[in-house]
């Protein structure tokens, strides 16, 4: 028998890990061929190569992103073949099984539920009717079994990261250590199962040791919260350290009131970028964070937080969900600002959707929810917040993504907001109308067009001391990106020849004093590393004072890229070198 595992990826770097623990559970009893796609790839070449694989059986992993395009897929593979037998499994489909085979005639099994025990059963061939947690077809009726119990040792899934090749170097690949989540939180899926169960330790530790070696981007831990046990994260956190990997990162989702000091102390001396933490807000209005049955003490996840981001070592994700209950417009601009507060490296806005199985879809009426009943499910309004607030949400979402999320425009932003604005939002929210009445949001842009568009909006509003606003602009683009594609917009109209540069880099003063590390470093290589810009005022100085405006003082400042996650350049006040070098700058 031909057996095919497939799905729909969002990225083409993304890895499916579910159905990869399907083929290592029946390995011993047929060899199973893995085929993954994107959402982003034409539907007939899909269709096509998997039909080129000859199969008897596909099963396919099923999400609220894919599941769309994949019951495309199985119509034109039915049509084509009527004999092949299709398998869906996977959250989309664990809740109505009966509904979508019923109204998918080319589906034959839907497994709901946990999928491994109930698929080898299938595979093994057991009769139908004794496998738990499938529903199928009989002639012209639909069967749904009774529910499958979790399998209580997870331990018992044999890993699928044991003995990998180079398939996954430089992918982005999913892993968890548990499964099952302690919260309830009523718009989520994990509040469906009870409990918590963990893998053996060891077992963590081998499989990561095997991702690491194999050269992966990043590990995604989709644990629902990492941090459940305090004494098993750290120790996987521990084993992770050990290792130094120098090219992965690792992403965790964490519950911050279940970070105390002793957690957050062992914290800070984490090597910059080796984790990543993603921490769920949802909202800061206790009405709202009471309905959706989350524990959250807001002014402890905000010390937290905080703490973190002084240590400038972990890239934090703060989340936020518009439309829940109780939360409207204005209530939502008060749980941004309050996230805003912290500072994260991303503020990630999501919007409700309301998922089958969850608590809230079966709460809608008494929220007033109105949304597609089709994947994703998203909500359009309640009686809280109306649609046409929300698409203001989605283009505020649209602006924090792409100049605030990644600090690449982050003291541009601080010096337009405290000076001109008496929230954060209310700047998101008036760029974002900017935005839309230039027709901006219409085509994509690059990073390079952003900053000019910074600057045009800046003019437009006339928002006093736009020179000082120029050298703040400028200084963001190069301390974040180099200046060989630098906009002419945001040139400094002062330039340093390459002589001078070649001089500078050269100086035995400044590479004893700021360069160190350097001094042995051709200067051909050096000016690869480095950049320099002349500056109206005393930038660093404007910086650090939290933009206080100071006299006009011309200062040259040189940038020192260091490719850090969180900290992309070093900065420094060359001015005196410079004068020593060429005595070029008066006094």
């Amino acid at each position: 028998m031909n057996v095919i595992l497939s799905t729909l990826n969002s990225k083409y770097i993304h890895s499916n890990l579910a159905i990869r623990y399907l083929k290592e559970y029946v390995r011993d009893i047929v060899e199973v061929e893995l085929a993954e796609f994107t959402i982003n790839q034409n539907l007939d070449e899909i269709s096509g190569e998997l039909f080129k694989m000859n199969p008897d059986l596909i099963g396919f992993s099923t999400y609220i992103w894919n599941v769309n395009e994949i019951l495309e897929i199985i119509e034109r593979l039915k049509i084509v073949n009527p004999d092949l037998k299709i398998i869906l499994g996977g959250p989309e489909v664990s809740y109505d099984s009966y509904e979508l085979l019923l109204n998918n005639p080319g589906i034959d099994f839907v497994i709901a539920g946990e999928g491994e025990e109930t698929y080898k059963e299938l595979i093994q061939g057991r009769p139908l009717e004794e496998i738990k947690g499938l529903a199928f077809r009989r002639g012209e009726k639909i069967k749904v079994n009774i529910p499958r119990p979790l399998i209580k040792d997870i331990n018992s899934i044999p890993s699928p990261y044991i003995n990998i090749g180079d398939e996954y170097r430089n992918k982005i690949v999913y892993y968890e250590t548990s499964r099952g989540c302690p919260f309830n939180c009523k718009f989520c899926l994990s509040s469906t199962i009870r409990g918590v169960r963990y893998m053996n330790i060891e077992r963590v530790k081998e499989d990561i040791d095997s991702l690491i070696d194999a050269g992966v981007k990043q590990v995604k831990f989709v644990d629902r919260t990492f941090n459940s046990n305090k004494k098993f994260s750290k120790a996987v956190m521990e084993h992770i350290i050990s290792r130094d990997p120098k090219e992965v990162n690792f992403h965790l989702e964490l519950t911050a009131h279940l970070i105390d000091d002793e957690q957050l102390e062992f914290l800070e001396d984490i090597k910059e970028g080796l984790f990543q933490f993603e921490i769920g807000v949802q909202s800061t209005n206790p009405q709202t964070i009471e309905a959706i049955g989350r524990t959250t003490d807001i002014e402890y996840l905000k010390k937290v937080s905080s703490k973190i981001k002084s240590f400038k070592n972990i890239h934090q994700h703060l989340d936020l969900i518009a439309g829940l209950p109780y939360e409207n417009y204005n209530s939502f601009s008060k749980s941004f600002n309050s996230i805003y507060e912290i500072r994260p490296e991303k503020i990630q806005l999501g919007f409700l959707k309301l998922l089958k199985g969850s608590e809230i879809r079966q709460m809608s009426e008494k929220y007033g929810y109105k949304f597609l009943d089709k994947p994703p499910y998203e909500v359009l309004e309640n009686f809280y917040i109306s649609y046409g607030e929300l698409l203001k949400l989605k283009h505020i979402e649209n602006i924090v993504e792409k100049y605030y999320n990644e600090a690449y425009f982050e003291n541009s932003l601080d010096f337009i907001i405290k000076n001109n604005f008496h929230s954060a939002f209310l700047f998101y929210e008036d760029f974002a109308d900017y935005w839309d009445k230039k027709d901006l949001f219409k085509v994509s842009h690059k990073r390079n067009t952003l900053y000019t568009i910074l600057q045009d909006y800046f003019l437009y509003k006339d928002l006093p001391d736009f020179e000082l606003f120029s050298d703040i602009l400028r200084f963001d683009y190069l301390s974040n990106n180099d200046n060989k594609g630098i906009p002419k917009e945001i040139e400094s109209k002062k330039q340093i020849g390459n002589k001078d540069m070649h001089k500078l880099l050269k100086d035995k003063n400044l590479l004893d004093d700021i360069l160190e590390s350097e001094k042995d470093t051709a200067t051909k290589k050096l000016l690869l590393k480095t950049s320099i810009s002349c500056f109206s005022y005393d930038i660093l100085e404007v910086i650090k004072s939290d933009f206080r405006k100071t006299e006009k003082i011309e200062r040259v400042i040189l940038f020192y890229y260091k490719n850090g996650v969180i900290n992309r350049s070093s900065t420094y006040d060359v001015t005196d070198y410079l004068r020593r070098i060429n005595n070029i700058y008066d006094k």
